[in-house]
């Protein structure tokens, strides 16, 4: 299984916010640097172009599709991903990766669904991760947002859904305002990476070949992002921003859950909630499952969920840890419903 997962081409999605420097770290990857070959794919969604000249070259050129001087290649997405990676597949093991461009997509859910469930594009490809790009001097404002309807602003979905945070336009602000952003960003989502950035040069070693929908992943989570703030000694600091809609959530605790018991808590979770959970990963120990490590990762109702390529060990303590990010999240009750999972000796 693992074999066959390395000799998928992975794809990176990139989202962010109008003005956050896309265009700049596109051109930048297409352009300037020598060492990835990358498959660039523009979409359509938003109202602005990764880069006009690019693009207007792209529309020209046979399928859509045109080749820099470095090797990369640049393509518009014209509403149909599935026809366009398909006319990349061919031609895929050239690349060291395919990053998707999806300006105006608030939620890629409909994308890495794409991407997974279609027998076209699973056996060619796999998702990675998924990058936003973040103007630090003008990302308090996005996130501030008020939508006429009160659902929750692009801005702050994105934050949520994202791996890593390119915080870009450092250059632009002083420290005390950076390190603000930085936590109003770990308070909507304390499990992306922030990497920061002047003029979107992006250190791509960081951001490509991360493995992030590897349901594994939540195997190398730091453990401290399981401290609830109840359990921390220090003295409770001023919290910023605390009443976000959108923030991140993580239970860990000890013991063998109940296989059954455990599957009913999460269907009744996605069938009630799973428009509001944006993505969960997590890591089990069953009751009558030996050895074996059980994870899952998901995206809404969408769960891979399988057995882990690492057992528990032997003196191994069976902690299982779960991590949630969404709308509306509440720990104790979602802390409550896990432990009521937890397998119990007649």
């Amino acid at each position: 299984m693992a074999d066959e997962n390395e000799d998928l081409t992975p794809i990176t999605v990139i989202t962010g916010f109008l003005g956050a420097g896309k265009t700049t770290l596109v051109n930048y990857i297409l352009k300037e640097q020598k060492k990835w070959k990358i498959a660039v794919l523009e979409n359509e969604f938003g109202e602005v172009s990764i880069d006009d000249g690019l693009v207007a070259e792209a529309m020209d050129a046979p399928e859509d599709i045109i080749t820099m001087d470095n090797g990369c290649v640049c393509c518009s997405v014209r509403g149909d991903l599935v026809r366009t990676l398909g006319q990349l597949a061919q031609r895929r093991k050239d690349f060291d990766a395919v990053i998707l461009e999806t300006t105006g997509l608030a939620d890629p859910a409909p994308v890495i669904y794409t991407i997974q469930t279609n027998p076209k594009m699973s056996e060619h490809y796999r998702i990675d991760s998924l990058i936003t790009l973040a103007d630090c001097k003008h990302i308090g404002l996005h996130l501030d947002e008020k939508k006429p309807d009160g659902s929750i602003n692009e801005a702050l979905q994105q934050v949520a859904f994202a791996d890593k945070i390119l915080l870009n336009k450092i250059d632009l602000v002083t420290k005390e305002e950076k390190e603000a952003v930085k936590a109003r960003l770990a308070s909507i989502n304390k499990f992306a990476t922030v990497i920061e950035t002047e003029k979107s040069r992006a250190p791509l070693d960081k951001i490509l070949g991360l493995n992030s929908f590897n349901m594994d992943s939540i195997l190398n989570i730091e453990p401290g992002f399981f401290d609830t703030e109840e359990e921390t000694k220090e003295p409770p600091k001023k919290k910023i921003h605390n009443l976000e809609l959108v923030k991140s959530v993580g239970i860990q605790f000890e013991g063998n859950l109940h296989a059954q018991w455990f599957n009913i808590f999460m269907m009744d979770l996605l069938r009630e909630r799973a428009a509001d959970l944006y993505r969960t990963k997590g890591l089990l120990s069953f009751h009558g499952q030996g050895d074996t490590k059980f994870v899952f990762q998901g995206v809404h109702e969408q769960i891979n969920f399988g057995p882990s390529a690492k057992s528990w060990g032997k003196d191994e303590k069976r902690i299982n840890k779960f991590v949630f990010i969404g709308k509306n999240l509440d720990r104790a009750e979602l802390t409550k419903g896990l432990m009521e999972c937890l397998y119990k000796e007649e």
